[in-house]
């Protein structure tokens, strides 16, 4: 997953080295996205199977409509 990231990243310079004024908002979303993917898939490989409750909650938090309630 970490090539996904870099790839991005390097999107992000390139656009920026072409032109210093671009919008990188979308790139820089995407980022993000690829580091959470990241991280989320690291500890799910780690843990323990969630119940469906939990992955429900985690969902939510996902999607927007959680503000930090997942425990």
């Amino acid at each position: 997953m970490e090539e996904r990231w870099t790839k991005v990243r390097s999107q992000i310079a390139l656009e920026k080295k072409r032109n210093p004024n671009a919008d990188v908002t979308e790139l820089r979303r995407s980022l993000k996205a690829a580091h959470l993917a990241e991280y989320i898939d690291k500890v799910v490989s780690e843990a323990p199977p969630l119940t469906s409750t939990q992955r429900d909650k985690l969902a939510l938090l996902l999607r927007g409509g959680g503000h930090g309630t997942a425990a």
